[in-house]
């Protein structure tokens, strides 16, 4: 049975300018900003000890580049898929979360309200979303049995994961973390997800050294 667990380390990419400004970044390619970077440095030397043995991101780069920090640091190579990415939020990509609620302010009460069947006009449903995000980390600890893989990716995927692992409702309030780059624990079998550990930012831990970048 042993054999067929799969570990897996799911990081949120590093920070950017729009989570600053709590603006949706969705599938727009935002690169980190100079606090990202050094979240992202920090994080390969936090994970240098975890012998681990694939390393897979996002395609978007600000995960491509988080994840590029721990490749460096390992030796490990670098693959990328696509299925990791960050939802499509369609026409709320590039605006602030008030100026979704003033813009569309009925789109915003059902986006708010996690209704599944859901998703902004050029968007994706949150239901197809979290479809997409488990099938594709399925897939990828699947092709791991017994090994420890790093998934470097987005918040909405992590909540996803969280919720597949935890057995929590899609469209129950979340009350856990999605911090930059923090690290969270999951194990995988042909069976599921189980939650391990989450939102360990202790590499983080010296935030005023961050503050001032």
């Amino acid at each position: 049975m042993f054999d067929e667990v799969t570990r897996i380390l799911a990081v949120r990419h590093g920070e950017t300018a729009w989570n600053v400004d709590s603006r949706l970044q969705g599938q727009t390619d935002i690169s980190l900003n100079a606090v990202g970077q050094e979240q992202a440095r920090r994080l390969a030397e936090a994970l240098a000890g975890e012998d681990l043995d694939a390393i897979v991101c996002s395609d978007l780069v600000r995960a491509r580049d988080t994840a590029q920090a721990v490749a460096d640091r390992t030796g490990l190579p670098l693959a990328m898929d696509a299925g990791l990415r960050e939802r499509h939020f369609g026409i709320f990509q590039g605006h602030t979360y008030a100026e979704v609620e003033r813009l569309w302010p009925e789109e915003s009460a059902r986006w708010r309200r996690r209704e599944p069947d859901f998703g902004a006009e050029g968007g994706e449903t949150l239901q197809g979303f979290y479809d997409r995000c488990v099938a594709t980390a399925s897939r990828l600890a699947a092709g791991h049995p017994g090994r420890t893989l790093l998934l470097v990716t987005h918040g909405g995927v992590l909540d996803c994961l969280y919720r597949a692992a935890s057995r929590v409702e899609l469209n129950a309030p979340r009350t856990w973390e999605l911090a930059n780059t923090g690290v969270n624990r999951l194990l995988y079998t042909p069976q599921g997800f189980t939650l391990v550990g989450w939102g360990d930012t202790q590499h983080l831990n010296d935030d005023a050294a961050l503050d001032e970048l």
